[in-house]
């Protein structure tokens, strides 16, 4: 178990998210975050001053288009395949039971 989470904080923090944990549960639950806090430590212990900061392991890049402006769909016509309108838009049935 580790030396810095106690069954206590488990059962505290279980409380805190309104978890309802068994005993085995929080037995459970504190080995296998003791075991993440020491693999984190192992981690902290690294000496990665020489290694550059990255945020992807691929060097990718944008692909982008031209911005070409290009003719759209016609608006009667999209208007005309919906089933209701009003005022030149979509008419669309109220939502959340408003009338």
């Amino acid at each position: 178990m580790s030396e810095r989470l106690t069954r206590d904080d488990v059962v505290k923090v279980a409380y805190l998210a309104r978890l309802d944990l068994t005993p085995d549960e929080v037995e459970r639950a504190t080995e296998q975050l003791g075991d993440m806090l020491e693999h984190f430590a192992d981690i902290d212990a690294l000496d990665l001053d020489d290694v550059a900061p990255m945020t992807q392991p691929y060097p990718l890049v944008n692909v982008m288009r031209e911005d070409v402006v290009e003719p759209g769909l016609d608006r009667a016509e999209v208007l005309d395949a919906a089933p209701q309108t009003e005022d030149g838009r979509f008419r669309v049935p109220p939502t959340g039971g408003e009338a």
